[in-house]
């Protein structure tokens, strides 16, 4: 296999006690999974190769207490840089890195740092300063450390207080959710309300005309009843005669009769018959009654004149 991959060597061939050589053996990548095998290699140095990054699993090389990455094309680190806490000597010299994870604060352990030659952001170039001497290098290491536990603080806060914030804002979604549910509750119940007086006012009004119907057909029964024969056309009402038209409708037929009678018998040739006969002497003798009723009037009348 190809030198540039790194596999392929014999990384045991290169292990001297503790200390694992792989500079100048123009690497491309790391070989994390041999490395992993070789837990004694505490000190590890990939100097002077064509390295551009770092995979992730690299990290998982936690019994790495030296490392040397110095003279390669480094452009970041990996964001979980830190896990490697038992580091105490790292060399980025020579790279092309700009920033450091923030995790780089986790590496408590970390006494020597050496970032020269790196187009670094200038607060952290000013932070990290030259790497002259063995007391530059350890005040670079501590001071590094100290900015980015700073950063990690500021960006803790800056998390907590979005967390904050989005909880807040959870709280007040939660808040007008539960305003609007409460509202449209409400104007359910309202609305339910007043269907209900509505369907009320329904029955109402049709009781009310369902018995006014009844009345007007009971009414219409009473005062408007009809005979049995309908088709026959209403007759006027019949007047019943009062008992004295009656008894004066009788004595007129009687007195009718009477003067027949007396015009046949004064007239007729039935005058000499025995009814005739007595019919005539009761007229004369009523005549004369009256005549006589008649001259006693006059009498008294006169005598009361004089």
């Amino acid at each position: 296999m190809s030198r540039g991959s790194g596999k392929g060597l014999s990384l045991k061939d290169k292990l001297d006690g503790n200390e694992l050589d792989l500079s100048l053996c123009d690497l491309n990548e790391v070989p994390v999974r041999e490395l992993a095998a070789l837990p004694k290699a505490t000190i590890l140095d990939l100097s002077c190769n064509n390295l551009t990054s770092l995979p992730s699993d690299f990290c998982s090389l936690m019994h790495l207490v030296k490392l040397d990455l110095s003279k390669n094309r480094l452009q970041q680190l990996p964001l979980d840089f830190g896990r490697l806490v038992n580091l105490q000597h790292l060399d980025l010299l020579n790279n092309r890195l700009v920033t450091l994870p923030v995790s780089f604060a986790q590496l408590k352990n970390l006494k020597w740092l050496d970032l020269k030659d790196n187009p670094l952001d200038p607060v952290l170039a000013k932070v990290a300063g030259d790497c002259l001497d063995e007391k530059q290098c350890k005040q670079a290491a501590v001071k590094v450390l100290q900015h980015m536990k700073a950063i990690q603080s500021e960006q803790d806060r800056q998390r907590q207080r979005k967390l904050q914030a989005e909880r807040e804002m959870e709280k007040k979604r939660e808040a007008e959710q539960r305003a609007k549910e409460a509202q449209e509750r409400e104007l359910r119940k309202r609305e339910k309300a007043e269907e209900k007086e509505r369907r009320r006012r329904e029955y109402d009004a049709q009781k009310a005309a369902k018995q006014e119907m009844e009345k007007k057909t009971k009414k219409e029964t009473v005062h408007t009843r009809k005979p049995a024969a309908s088709s026959r056309p209403p007759q006027p009402p019949r007047h019943k005669p009062s008992w004295s038209r009656s008894v004066l409708r009788v004595l007129l037929f009687v007195l009718f009769c009477i003067l027949c009678t007396l015009a046949a018998c004064k007239l007729t040739e039935l005058q000499h018959q025995p009814l005739c006969v007595s019919v005539n002497t009761l007229y004369e003798d009523v005549v004369a009654a009256l005549q006589n009723h008649k001259t006693l009037q006059n009498m008294l009348q006169h005598n009361s004149q004089q």
